[in-house]
């Protein structure tokens, strides 16, 4: 079986006419489908003696910070069920995968194996160290497809490949969600140079929705607590008693530690509220602090996709449940594991366009180059990458999802607060992010 793969609207049939239909069972044809041109051949037809396509996935795991671990788990379940329908045009795919420990040093070393492992890509992947593992992958023109948006290299190099608009989009997004149900704003934050960005990312969805900026309350980098900086972010955010005052933990991995203080501190101004987008806190954050009782009850939280109980997710939990039924480091719900589904699709697809030619990493940045549209089951737009991106002009060459998904927490749980994604294209052309 040679030549190029069928698209995903004509699988199918063309596969009906290649095979009987006694070879494929509907459950595969059903799955293999829905990774939109991951299933390059099927099962007993794979060409004999094809080599392997390598890919990357890396996350940092069991450190005391950050963690990802569903991230390369789901990769690993994708890769299997690839596998089991006869792999990529007839070749299988072997995953790699490396543990950045939240460190810039290891994030170095991740991207320097992905190039003596000569992978096509690195996909779907975790690290807040862009300046440290993008000089190794450009040296090589390896594309780095779906990070996390935890860099702002991954929206400047040239062989990235965002499926989200990271942080810069959900801040931006929330502050037009909280400016029409919140009175004073009070964003608390790291004093850092990192940190100096973010006010303009909230205010800019404040401002553009009529309200007035938020209340930039800095903290030191290196607190162990937070109670005098939680009490101060509450008298603030209840400076106007006539209105219902919001308050916005920005501080990475020590956000955890801030809610833990400000939870205490609140029972004395209950009407407050708090707000966060996805980078900070998603699903598993809220079930590790209490879910319906926890401090994110009733909290707005800005995400990049739909929330999971929609069904546009159902062949990712398809994929889970076969290849990795039990395996408690994938929850459905964690914006990691989604964003790895998102890139491998895009992966899937570029390889698929390649069809029966060399399968390298030139090859799949040089198809992505050159206008490829890939479609996620509308889990995020059409995705594609020209050489000037919307927010060139703002300095973000790269980022072409700017779509945001406003959600909030009701008994625990992410539910959809917008019936439709908010683009924040305009907001963020006319922000200033300098």
């Amino acid at each position: 079986m040679t030549g190029r793969r069928p698209t995903l609207s004509t699988i199918l049939p063309t596969t009906h006419r290649r095979v009987r239909a006694s070879a494929l069972s509907a459950v595969a044809m059903t799955a293999c489908a829905s990774l939109a041109a991951g299933c390059g051949a099927v099962p007993g037809f794979s060409a004999a003696g094809s080599d392997e396509i390598k890919v990357m996935t890396w996350a940092p795991q069991e450190t005391g910070a950050t963690n990802k671990p569903g991230m390369p788990a789901m990769a690993s379940a994708i890769v299997r069920w690839v596998n089991s329908q006869g792999g990529v045009n007839g070749r299988k795919l072997k995953l790699v995968t490396c543990n950045d420990h939240n460190s810039s040093v290891s994030a170095a070393n991740c991207a320097q194996r992905a190039v003596d492992q000569n992978v096509v890509a690195v996909v779907g992947s975790y690290s807040q160290f862009g300046d440290s593992y993008f000089p190794p992958l450009e040296g090589a023109a390896i594309p780095y497809i779906g990070g996390y948006g935890a860099s702002n290299e991954e929206f400047t190099s040239p062989v990235s490949y965002p499926v989200n608009g990271g942080q810069l989009t959900l801040l931006a997004g929330l502050g037009e969600a909280l400016a029409g149900s919140c009175g004073p704003v009070t964003l608390v934050r790291p004093d850092s140079i990192a940190g100096d960005q973010l006010p303009q990312l909230l205010d800019s969805g404040l401002q553009a929705r009529g309200h007035a900026k938020s209340v930039d309350q800095l903290a030191a980098e290196d607190l162990t607590e937070y109670d005098k900086q939680s009490q101060q972010a509450l008298e603030r955010a209840t400076s106007d008693p006539q209105k219902t005052g919001c308050v916005v933990p920005e501080l990475g991995d020590r956000t955890a530690t801030f809610m833990d203080n400000f939870q205490r501190a609140r029972e004395d101004y209950p009407k407050v509220k708090t707000a966060a987008e996805v980078g900070s806190v998603d699903q598993t954050v809220i079930n590790s602090t209490g879910g319906a009782s926890g401090p994110y009850e009733g909290s707005y939280i800005t995400g990049w996709y739909p929330v999971a109980s929609d069904k546009r997710w159902d062949q990712m939990k398809k994929v889970i449940s076969k290849e990795a039924f039990g395996d408690n480091r994938i929850d459905p719900a964690d914006a990691g594991v989604q964003t790895t589904w998102i890139a491998y699709q895009v992966l899937l697809a570029a390889l698929n366009k390649i069809g029966g030619g060399d399968a390298t990493s030139d090859n799949v940045r040089r198809t992505l180059n050159a206008g490829l549209k890939v479609s996620t089951g509308d889990l995020t737009p059409s995705l594609s990458w020209p050489y000037q991106g919307k927010l060139s002009a703002a300095g973000f060459s790269r980022l072409v999802n700017t779509d945001v998904n406003v959600q909030r927490v009701k008994g625990g749980l992410l539910q959809s607060a917008n019936k439709k994604a908010l683009d924040m294209t305009e907001i963020l052309e006319n922000a200033d992010l300098n």
